[in-house]
């Protein structure tokens, strides 16, 4: 079968490699569509990160680089190993990208996201959706019924838009600023717009802030070239400040911006991958009592976040700005994403 195989920095090929196998307890799928994760960006130009570089392989899958990348996929069942009873031949799944030991004592609390072992299937080894096939342990295999594949690839990222909603505490009539309308930022504001809280978001980019207009996941946007992000926060709220911000950036400007823009006593989640040590103001923190709050991935968010499409509460489609084959993954892909991101916001890839 094709596969994208990372071999390291600015070196991904499209190779053919002997399909997986069939094992108990495990599903095997044929994968329909792939997006294209920041995550993935930042392997290409800076990894391995998450990627176990080559001699040290990871603890749990055993490979090491090259390794098949693509972590955010949809695909149909077209085998059922020993034992799993629970799922057909013809249905449509997306995979939660788990390797978890079950053994430490986050995977015993039942924080497995939290495993000191744990890696990303499509990153530490295990295949991937930038393949045509992949072979998954029936536990992390969830089934979405009539939800459109495509839209599926972006089940993975809305279900890390649900947990950092789900760490933040927020709550209906809550308002929220949210730094960065990247793919993350604006499936946090739909899924923040679902559950009932008033959306500001804060965006350079003139396409991503016309997508966060369009799909109305922003109630508010605002351009920090343009106008003091903070001023209008306050302006907004009426000088009490955002109930709960969520920084989607990396930058540490914008980090900045939501200690000053979030009221007292309330909630600054993290949801973003930093590259390199952030600096906060520890005085804004302790002086307005301010909760800064790590989120990672997600766990046991999927069913929840599935439902939320299903629904009808968050429409994925409008998101999708590009859709490309695996033969096009750097040249119209990477490439993209990296050197021309104006032009896109989502792109899915079709093995």
């Amino acid at each position: 079968m094709k596969a994208a195989r990372f071999h390291g920095p600015a070196d991904i090929r499209i190779e053919d490699i002997p399909a997986p196998e069939l094992r108990p307890g495990a599903v095997a799928i044929d994968v329909a569509w792939c997006g294209i994760c920041g995550t993935d960006l930042h392997e290409y130009l800076e990894g391995p990160i998450f990627i176990p570089a080559e001699g040290h392989p990871h603890p749990l899958s055993h490979e090491e680089e090259p390794v098949t990348l693509g972590h955010e996929f949809s695909g149909t069942v077209t085998a059922l190993g020993e034992g799993v009873t629970d799922l057909a031949v013809g249905d449509n799944v997306v995979v939660e990208p788990y390797f978890v030991c079950n053994e430490c004592a986050p995977c015993l609390a039942g924080n497995y996201h939290l495993c000191t072992k744990m890696g990303f299937i499509g990153l530490a080894g295990g295949g991937g959706g930038l393949s045509e096939k992949v072979v998954v342990d029936r536990r992390w295999v969830h089934a979405i019924g009539d939800i459109p594949l495509d839209e599926a690839a972006l089940i993975e990222p809305l279900s890390v838009a649900h947990h950092a909603f789900v760490r933040s505490g927020a709550k209906a009539g809550d308002v929220a600023l949210i730094g960065g309308a990247g793919p993350i930022g604006l499936l946090v504001a739909a899924v923040l717009k679902a559950e009932g809280l008033t959306v500001i978001m804060s965006e350079l980019s003139e396409a991503r802030k016309e997508k966060a207009r369009v799909t109305g996941v922003a109630d508010h946007v605002l351009d920090p070239s343009k106008e003091d992000v903070v001023a209008r926060v306050h302006e907004l709220t009426g000088g009490n400040g955002a109930d709960v911000c969520f920084e989607c950036t990396s930058v540490n400007v914008v980090l900045n911006q939501l200690f000053d823009a979030v009221r007292p006593a309330g909630v600054i989640v993290n949801v973003s991958i930093w590259g390199k040590p952030a600096s906060i103001d520890m005085q804004k923190l302790v002086l307005k009592e301010i909760d800064l709050r790590g989120t990672i991935a997600y766990v046991r968010d999927h069913p929840a976040t599935i439902k939320l499409v299903q629904d009808g509460r968050v429409k994925l489609a409008p998101f999708i700005t590009g859709r490309i084959a695996l033969d096009d993954l750097i040249t119209q892909g990477f490439d993209t994403l990296i050197n021309h991101n104006e032009t896109a916001v989502k792109i899915i890839v079709h093995p």
